[in-house]
């Protein structure tokens, strides 16, 4: 790859949300693992739909039939962003509610004593989902992390999947400090006993290219407003198994034809097409960065090819400054940050404490420097709360990355924590 270089400029001006300040300083949204800022251009395309072709769906006028045929569109979309086809892309309120659904729909064809097998690496979006079928006798078991690299522990893995597993739910990328897991390698395994793959993509589909069928996966969620869309949950079904799960939906015998039968009650069209939306932009991304990743670009072609090499700009941008930020990090007096050594896949968040201080303290601190980031245990809860046992330090500060983001926000960290450091003394 020749000598990158991020066209970040022409990324923030379409970004209203950068011009707000705090305290005479400009804001710098380092929040991007809670939700991205939205550009300008998604914002229309929902207004457009609302202003001009806001219909219920299925009728035979001129409103309803662009309706439909633009929530089709974003299907379409869907499929190049995800590589499926769109008869595999359900839309839902977000990925929690869908995975929601999807829990209590398998659980329709589950028997008691069956297993389901999740992770302590997981948001309690894919945890929560399938703790509930415990109460329709299903055992739930879950996957150990080691605490020292919070990485998942494969032969822990290999000990708790049996016969019984009927699913296996795990994260892709883990929005408590970003550790990206080989998921190929697991659902392979699961596989084998004829286990369902759920994939929780939250918080990988931000930083890196998707493609579902390299994975093999049966099912993968992913929301729109963390990659510049509004809150609105995307999820993929391999069609070989979606044809099979008996859902919960209107009509619940109806269970014949996907994607629909993944979908309940009225769709929200208006955020079907912003979603769509926001990823055109990142595939104008990658228009604008093709020519860094020929290489890695070989064999795809229309908007697919746009996406991928988007999200590889993004990637590739994103983690110099995770990587600067790491390191200046580590290197201040009781400062720790967690995740994965360094060269371990990982995504561009950050997350850190401070020995002897309460993480909600140094995000106030920064927060009143404009440098707007989280603090807590982000509904990561197994992972923070009860592996790591941070709850009395405040759990975690995380800094999240976006690719509006640019190195003086990442300065003016650096130098805020110092300062904050430098005050405790």
């Amino acid at each position: 790859m020749k000598n990158f270089s991020f066209k970040v400029d022409e990324i923030r001006e379409q970004f209203p949300a950068l011009s707000k300040t705090v305290n005479g300083l400009p804001a710098a949204f380092l929040d991007g693992p809670g939700g991205t800022q939205v550009p300008r251009r998604v914002v229309e395309k929902i207004n457009d739909y609302l202003y001009y072709r806001n219909a219920n769906s299925h009728g035979v006028f001129k409103t309803s039939v662009e309706s439909d045929n633009l929530y089709w569109q974003a299907r379409e979309v869907y499929a190049d962003f995800l590589n499926c086809s769109p008869e595999e892309v359900a839309f839902g309120a977000n990925t929690s509610s869908n995975n929601f659904k999807l829990a209590l729909g398998l659980v329709r064809t589950m028997k008691p004593g069956d297993e389901v097998l999740i992770t302590d690496i997981d948001h309690e979006g894919n945890r929560s989902p399938w703790r509930t079928l415990e109460d329709f006798g299903i055992v739930v078991k879950s996957v150990k992390i080691n605490t020292d690299t919070i990485t998942l522990d494969f032969e822990d893995f290999k000990s708790k999947l049996s016969g019984k597993t009927k699913v296996f739910a795990v994260n892709w990328a883990a929005n408590s400090c970003g550790t990206i897991t080989d998921v190929k390698k697991f659902i392979d395994e699961a596989h084998k006993v004829g286990a369902i793959t759920v994939v929780d993509a939250v918080h990988y589909a931000p930083h890196r290219p998707i493609d579902v069928k390299a994975i093999d996966t049966d099912v993968l969620l992913c929301s729109a407003y963390k990659f510049f869309g509004p809150h609105f949950g995307i999820m993929y079904v391999k069609k070989s198994v979606g044809d099979q799960i008996r859902t919960v939906r209107v009509m619940a015998d109806d269970n014949t034809e996907a994607p629909f039968k993944f979908e309940t009650g009225t769709p929200a069209m208006e955020l079907a097409a912003g979603s769509a939306e926001a990823v055109e932009f990142i595939a104008d991304i990658g228009r604008a960065h093709e020519e860094f990743f020929l290489d890695r670009l070989a064999g795809l072609e229309g908007r697919r090819r746009f996406v991928v090499a988007g999200m590889m700009a993004i990637d590739e941008y994103e983690e110099g400054l995770a990587l600067q930020l790491r390191k200046e990090l580590s290197a201040m007096p009781g400062v720790k940050v967690f995740g994965p050594e360094e060269g371990h896949p990982r995504t561009s968040t950050v997350s850190f404490n401070i020995q002897g201080i309460h993480s909600n303290e140094i995000a106030r601190f920064l927060a009143e420097r404009g440098l707007f980031v989280w603090d807590g245990d982000y509904y990561a809860i197994e992972t923070i709360t009860n592996v790591l046992g941070l709850e009395p330090s405040g759990g975690l500060v995380r800094i999240g990355l976006a690719p509006y983001n640019i190195q003086s926000e990442i300065d003016r960290v650096i130098q805020a924590v110092r300062d904050f450091i430098e005050s405790k003394k």
